[in-house]
């Protein structure tokens, strides 16, 4: 089985996404790179672990909470990774933590057909 890595943050609709990309594979572990709100308000019928950042925060701030957070919890190589939610300096941050701490990925979405790598 895979670990889910997901940025949960801002976007139309982008949250339906991520429940759906959740909740359509039984995966290892779910990370959810999230606001104490994201935290709050987001629902699954998965177990989702919630890294919760402020992504307000420097971006040099942000890659080492991601990065301490995530830092002896994933146990493969390699995750799925999900950016559909947020905005670029997000993304650069959870991209960043994970170069760092050495851990491949690959990207993912949800389709009408399941998850698929793109």
């Amino acid at each position: 089985m895979t670990e889910l890595i997901a940025c949960l943050s801002s976007g139309k609709g982008t949250w339906m996404h991520v429940k759906k990309l959740v909740e359509s594979e039984d995966w290892e572990k779910v990370f959810l790179i999230a606001s104490d709100f994201g935290k709050e308000k987001f629902k699954t019928e998965k177990k989702a672990e919630f890294v919760v950042v402020d992504f307000k925060e420097p971006m040099l701030v942000l890659i080492e909470k991601i990065k301490n957070a995530l830092k002896g919890q994933i146990s493969s190589l390699e995750v799925a990774l999900n950016l559909y939610s947020g905005e670029g300096k997000e993304h650069m941050a959870i991209l960043a933590a994970l170069i760092q701490l050495g851990v491949g990925f690959r990207l993912v979405i949800a389709t009408e057909e399941g998850i698929k790598e793109i």
